[in-house]
């Protein structure tokens, strides 16, 4: 299924919609109607509200803060073109997560097959050494340098794969279970069970 067309199933019943939720059925409404103006300041409210979370599950993902913000706005320019595909009923952020997520692991894929063919070039022409450019590093990116981030952050990335993305989805993205079931396809006990597991096994990891 399309990251970009929400599953047809809602866990969360009759739950009221989030701020994301109707910001985002206010921007299709607005291009329907051909008000392209007030759907892009509403646009621009929305990505406002959403930007400091995204950043958080990319880095998560990527492990760099370029990487990461590029991930993000690409996230960003596919919701807006494809914006007359969200289903108003449906909860904005498992959506958007589920493109966001979905773009981090083909960029992943993509570093990882351009760092196959290349190799870094540490020295000019003329001999003398440089190092390789770093992007700016934002709060996120400055937390998880220290010695506990690493420590953290390697440990997360030791998880089994459905359980790293449990826990990433829950603890960094700020989605809750039934969210996270939505966005995965998996039942919410599911859900529950890989992140009791996920939090026990980083227990573990850390306390050695």
């Amino acid at each position: 299924m399309s990251a970009l067309t929400p599953q047809t199933h809602r866990s969360s019943g009759n739950a009221p919609l989030t701020r994301a939720s109707e910001l985002a059925a206010d921007v299709k409404a607005l291009m329907a109607a051909g008000d392209r103006d007030r759907a892009c300041a509403r646009f621009e409210e929305l990505v406002a509200q959403q930007q400091r979370r995204a950043v958080r599950i990319a880095y998560h993902y990527l492990r760099d803060a370029h990487d990461a913000d590029e991930a993000v706005q690409d996230a960003f320019v596919k919701v807006f073109t494809h914006i007359g595909s969200y289903r108003e009923d449906y909860p904005f952020e498992v959506w958007f997560t589920r493109i966001l997520v979905n773009g981090c692991l083909d960029l992943r894929k993509a570093r990882a097959r351009r760092l196959r063919w290349s190799v870094p070039m540490t020295t000019t022409p003329d001999g003398v050494q440089v190092d390789p450019p770093s992007p700016d590093r934002g709060p996120e990116a400055s937390l998880l340098s220290g010695a506990r981030g690493k420590e953290i952050t390697a440990a997360v990335a030791r998880l089994p794969e459905r359980q790293r993305t449990v826990f990433t989805l829950c603890q960094i993205g700020e989605l809750s279970t039934s969210e996270v079931s939505q966005s995965l396809g998996l039942s919410e006990a599911t859900v529950r069970v890989h992140l009791f597991r996920a939090v026990r096994k980083l227990r573990q990891l850390l306390e050695r």
